[in-house]
Parts: C-alpha cells; structure tokens; sequence
C-alpha cells in the first residue's frame, strides 16, 4: 500500500505544486500535538485553535485556486460561444469540428480540475482521521459544526454543485447545439428527458458522482458487507483498467453464489426437528444439524479467504461441488436411515461457504464508482435468501418416491438445492470471467481525451488556452524536503502497511474498540441463531404450530431485514450518531431477551413474535451499524489479504453459531419444558456485558457527528442566487468528499 504522502506528490500536477495542501507538514503538526499531549499535557484549546487554524489556511488556498480556474474555464467557453454565433451566420464544416474539439478540450482541462479537488479532498479527510485518532479529540466534529455553519466559511453551502454543476451544463447544452440534429433545432432543455450524450461529458459526470459517488443507504449496506473502502485515488488510467476487468454477468454469478448459500443455511430450519425424529434422535439435535454447517464454515472460511489471492473462479466452482455433493448426502440419509450421513452432509455444505470469496469478488473485481452498490447488492440478497429458505421449506409439504427414493418435506430441501447448485455449477462454467489479477503501479496523472487515450502533446506544448499556470516555487520543493525528512518516521516503514499474514498478526492489530465490536457481532449472531434455530422446536412444542406455519413466521422475519436497512440507512443514521443507535440497539435487544422468557402458567404466541420481532428486528440494526462502525475503526492492514476484517467478523460470527446451535442440543437434555428460558440466559449474559464493554469504548467509537443530509437540511434556507463562478462549488466538493468519506 502506497502511503497517501507519495501518491500526493507522485500524483500531483506539477504546474499546481503549491496550491496542493502542504499534507506533509499537516501530519508533522499531527505528530508534534499529540507528543505535546502526551509529554507536557497541552491546553486543547490552544490544539484545537491551532490547528484550525492551519486547516482553514489550507482549504482557502485550495478554494481561492479553483475558483481562479474556474473562471479562466468560463472565459475560454465564453470566448467559444462568440465563434459558435459566428459560425451560425457562415457554417463551415471544418471550423464547426475544431469548436467542438475545442469545447471538449475545455471538459478535459475541467477533469484536470476535478482530479485536483478529489485529491485534496481525500487528504483532508486522512488528516482529520489521523488527527482524531493521534491526539484522541473529537477534532472533526469541533471543526465541521464551527465552519459549516457560520455564514463566512469556506466550507458551508454543500451539495450545490452550482460552479461545476454551470460549467457541465454550458458544455453540454453547446456541444449539444454544434453537433449534426438531422434538421431539428431544438435546444437540450426542450427535451429535459433526452439526455444528451458525449464521452467527455459521461467522464465528467462520472468523476463528480465520485466525488458524491453514494447514497447514505447504499454506503450503509456496503459497510453492513464490511467491505472496506481504501481511500483510493485513482487516475483515468486505473480507471479504464478497473473497468475492463469487470464483468458483469460474473458479478451476477458471484451474487448469485451468496443468495444460494443463504437459502441453503435456513431452508432446513422448519422441518430440521422433524428430519431429527425421523431419524430416531430427539428434536432438539436440530442445533447439532444446523449447527454443524456453520462449524465447518469456521475452517472454509480461511482457505477461501486465501485461495482468493489467486483465483476467483476455481474457489466458486469448488464450493458449488461440495455443496451439491453436501445437499445430496443430506436428502439421501432418510432412505439411509442415517443421522451421521445427515451431519456429515451438513458439513460438506459447511465446506463449500464461499463468503469470503464473494467480498473479495467485489472489492478486488468491482469499479471504484458501482463498489458501493455492488456491495448493497451483496447484503440485499443475503437477506433475501434468508427469506426465501424457510418460505421454499413451506412450500415442500408433499410425500411420494421414485424408485427407492424418498421424496418429502425432511428430503425435499436436499434435493432441490442440489438441483439448484447443478444449475449454477453449469451457469458458473460457461459465463465466468476470471479477471486479471491487479498490478499496482504508480502513475503521474495525465490528461484523458474523449474516449481515456492520454493526450501527451497537449500536455507537452499546452493548450491555446491553458489552464495549467505558470509558476515556479524553488522554496515549495525545499520546505517539501524538510517535510519528508520530519515525517520519514511514519512513511518510510512499507512493513507496517502490509495486510496481516497470520491469524496472530491480525489480532495484534485489533483495538479494544474493534474487540468490542466483535464481541457485539458474536452477541447478535448468537441471539438471532438463538431464536431461529429453536424456533421450530419451541414453536411445536408450545403453540403446535405445523411446518408451514414455522416457514411463514421465519420468512416474515427475514424479509425485515431490507425494510429495516432502508429506515436505518436513510434516515435513523442521519439523526443519531452511530455509536448512539448502537447502543441502543444493544439496549433493545436485551429487551427483546427478556420479554422472550417464559415466567408463567401460560406462554402466549403475541408474546414469542413480538418478543422475536425486536430481538431479530434490533439485532438486523445492531449488525448494520456494528459492522459500520468496525470498517471505520478497524486498521486499514485488514482491509485486503488473507486473514482481512471481513474474515475476522464471519469467524466471529459463525463461532457464535457454532456455540448457539450447541448450546440448544445441550439444553435438550433438560426437556423441551426448559428449552426455551436455559437457552436464553447465554443470550442474555452475553448481551449485558457487550452493552457495558461498549459503555466502557464509547468515547473511543470515532465518528462524525455531522453528516451530509443534516448539513444539507442546516443550510437550505441560505440560499442565494446561483452564478457562475461561486465559492459553493469548491464548498460542494471539498465538504461533501470530506463528508462522504467519513460516513
């Protein structure tokens, strides 16, 4: 990984050196506060005042120089405009081709631009990370509440996108006019639903939804898949190869891979008793049976994550045989008459849990500008194959054989993911690309025409109208040496960027903060397996509810789960902080917990499903923000290799699994009467003490306190009359990359 100081300065353009933030000497400081701190106990005041101080400085350099070139943009597209109106009192054929090339010269130079703000912006957010995490203040939300809302800051109207939003619409609606309209004259805004199309407007279009590239919801079912996000800058180059080593119908297959496994893991939940007792064992080896998928998924986890460094193809085809193979072993056991066959089945299926696969599928596989959406798309349909395994179990209510084959609602689930896995075991071998592994390498951004090609010449002998300014700073190159030398210490050891290369290695690098997020992941995944695993048991024994009744309450709970992600990611997360629903969320569970128990005569069905409902429903909250907040807090060496964040929370996870569906088999040796309350008080000691380890971090739990919607709701009254060249248009792009990065 290449420390974000080089990429700044290997990066950068080198006509603009000095309107580039001083990053270098920005982490100095960092550096130099926090050994104040510690050593001498420094006023925070004078820290906090200091240092905002020095920020300011350094967006207002950043600002002043966009605007200056946003106006020398406004006056080339000027200039053109007086040649396009001469032009439409003596068309030339040539001359009208030259204006449009100039034109798009000018979408190019405004990329050049836009690269420049995204960069900017990208070390502002490291610095202000990097400052909360050093001096231990909650710096970033001091400084963004005292600067977004004064009416003089640098950084208050955001998501206006007036400057750029003007310069993108004048290119536009230009070379939209200049261009052969067989005949029609009709202007761009005439056909509001007719989106006028050019490869350097789409290029420009698609570097500012970068900049603002997501909604809150899609970024918050991204982080519930903990994908880590790196903070990658990356030039048109890397771009076009991210893009040319995507392909589509692989990351349908890769999802498709994820929806499978999920419906596979629940489809025996309803009739896993039923199969139990079939077999001659006691019903509540149910736990053992759902249980020992999730134990082999412990191991499957590891060697999937590593097999990912090298293929991606191979590993899914591998785990669509074992669980065809696995599901097969788990229909044929009834005719075996065979509880081991049955488990042993279970496990094959244990072995073939390719989730570690599907998350590196997308962050390695997936362009930086639909990441996020491929994401949402991963947990979306988690979530619906959570729903729809217990909903197919109610529909498998038949009994009949071919040949010496059984076929009923216990096999039934066997064969037909077996079929399943067939079918996309054949789709999986005829349309998977396997992409080329990445290489990384630096390059010095240069400038990209129409279509992605560099446009070296331009570059060499400028344009007629540069952009680019002329400037030499000597004494910029000296101070940036003096910079390198007193931040060498943190930039020169490429050993501490590297992922963790062992399961050892990863823990050293777990905080307490990332512990106690694992340790709320474990509670929330024991009490949901807890309630699902035993629902089929508790609900027969007392409500004698039949399979299908089972299968409905189990794929009701289970379609929540979007419906929740949606209120939570779209409007919950923008009123509170995350650490604050968090917490709550934790509080609610245990509510859930106890309302679960049976401390009567009489155990009534409203009060299991509604008890169910906030159990499951908080615990959905609980996953969503839990795992945002651990892709935040949690290092950035476990954002890629084989032993990363995401394989630290499924082991998590499927340990808690593991231990639950035991916990309920132990239990049955009780009695079915002492089922339900023996198996909850695990859940409820488990969650009391992840709520006071997360009292004990809370503070530690860094966050911002503001986010984009809130800051938009904040200022929408201050609006003013848009013109062309504005101070809201760096406004728009600095603080809303700021923002969006944080959140």
């Amino acid at each position: 990984m290449v420390a974000f100081g080089k990429k700044l300065k290997e990066r950068r353009f080198p006509e603009w050196k000095k309107y580039y933030m001083n990053y270098k000497l920005m982490k100095k400081k960092v550096k130099q506060y926090a050994q104040q701190i510690q050593v001498n106990g420094q006023d925070r005041r004078h820290v906090l005042k200091e240092f905002s101080r020095m920020l300011d400085t350094q967006i207002e350099k950043i600002v002043l120089f966009v605007l200056e070139q946003q106006g020398v943009l406004a006056s080339r597209i000027d200039t053109l405009g007086e040649k396009r109106a001469a032009l439409e009192e003596q068309p030339d054929i040539s001359q009208i081709s030259e204006l449009r090339e100039a034109y798009r010269a000018v979408g190019r130079d405004l990329l050049q631009l836009l690269y420049f703000v995204e960069i900017n912006a990208t070390g502002l957010r490291k610095i202000l990370k990097k400052f909360d995490k050093r001096c231990g203040y909650g710096f970033t939300d001091y400084y963004l509440s005292t600067r977004s809302n004064h009416p003089y800051s640098q950084l208050q109207q955001v998501f206006k996108h007036v400057g750029i939003g003007a310069v993108v619409g004048a290119l536009s609606r230009n070379l939209a006019d200049i261009q052969d309209r067989q005949g029609s004259y009709l202007s761009i805004y005439d056909q509001p639903s007719v989106a006028f199309k050019d490869p350097v407007i789409d290029t420009i279009k698609a570097a500012v939804d970068r900049l603002t590239h997501t909604t809150n919801f899609l970024r918050f079912l991204g982080q519930h898949a903990l994908i880590i996000e790196t903070e990658e800058i990356l030039t048109p180059q890397e771009e076009k190869a991210e893009e040319e080593r995507y392909h589509f119908m692989s990351l349908l297959l890769n999802l498709g891979n994820t929806f499978l496994y999920m419906v596979n893991t629940y489809i025996i939940v309803p009739t896993a008793d039923d199969y139990s007792i079939s077999l001659g064992a006691a019903a509540t080896v149910c736990g053992v049976i759902i249980g020992s998928m999730a134990v082999a998924q412990v191991f499957s986890s590891v060697y999937f994550s590593a097999w990912s460094n090298k293929s991606y193809f191979r590993p899914l085809v591998f785990s669509s045989i074992v669980l065809l193979l696995g599901n097969t072993l788990y229909a044929l056991a009834y005719d075996l008459d065979s509880l081991t066959v049955l488990i042993v089945g279970r496990l094959f299926c244990g072995l073939g849990s390719a989730r570690a696969v599907n998350r590196r599928y997308i962050s390695d596989c997936v362009p930086l500008k639909i990441r996020m959406q491929a994401s949402a798309a991963f947990v979306s349909a988690s979530a619906l194959g959570m729903a729809c395994g217990p909903a197919l179990s109610g529909l498998l209510q038949m009994n009949f054989k071919i040949f010496a084959l059984t076929f009923n609602q216990d096999t039934l689930p066997g064969w037909v993911m077996a079929l399943a896995w067939l079918v996309y075991l054949i789709w999986l071998w005829i349309s998977f690309n396997e992409p080329l592994r990445a290489t990384e390498e630096n390059h010095v951004p240069e400038e990209v025409d129409a279509t992605g090609t560099i446009e070296d010449e331009e570059l060499e002998n400028g344009l007629s109208q540069p952009l680019l300014l002329n400037s030499e700073d000597k004494q910029l190159d000296e101070d940036e040496d003096e910079d390198q030398e007193c931040d060498e210490s943190e930039e020169a050891s490429e050993e501490s960027r590297k992922p963790a290369t062992s399961v050892a290695s990863a823990y050293r690098l777990l905080t307490p903060s990332v512990k106690v997020q694992l340790l709320i992941y474990f509670m929330l995944k024991y009490a949901m397996e807890i309630l699902l695993s035993e629902s089929s048991v508790i609900t027969t024994y007392y409500f004698n509810w039949t399979t299908s009744s089972v299968a409905i309450f189990l794929a009701c709970l289970g379609l929540t789960v979007l419906p929740v992600n949606i209120i939570v990611g779209s409007y919950i997360s923008n009123m509170f902080e995350d650490r604050q629903i968090l917490l709550a969320s934790e509080i609610m569970v245990c509510i859930g917990i106890i309302l679960s128990f049976n401390i009567s005569s009489h155990y009534s069905v409203p009060q299991y499903i509604c008890s169910a409902l906030i159990t499951f429903v908080f615990a959905e909250v609980l996953e969503g923000v839990n795992l945002s907040l651990l892709s935040q807090v949690m290092s950035s060496r476990l954002a890629c290799g084989t032993y990363n964040g995401g394989l630290l929370s499924t082991e998590a996870g499927t340990l808690a699994r593991v231990v639950a569906d035991g916990t309920i088999t132990l239990a049955g040796y009780l009695g079915e009467n002492k089922l339900l309350n023996v198996t909850l008080v695990p859940s409820l000691i488990i969650c009391i003490s992840s709520i006071a380890a997360t009292f004990l971090t809370y503070n530690s739990l860094l966050v911002v306190f503001f986010t984009p919607h809130k800051f938009q709701h904040e200022l929408y009254d201050r609006r003013t009359l848009p013109h062309l060249i504005s101070v809201r248009s760096m406004e728009v792009f600095m603080h809303g990359c700021i923002l969006d990065g944080f959140k």
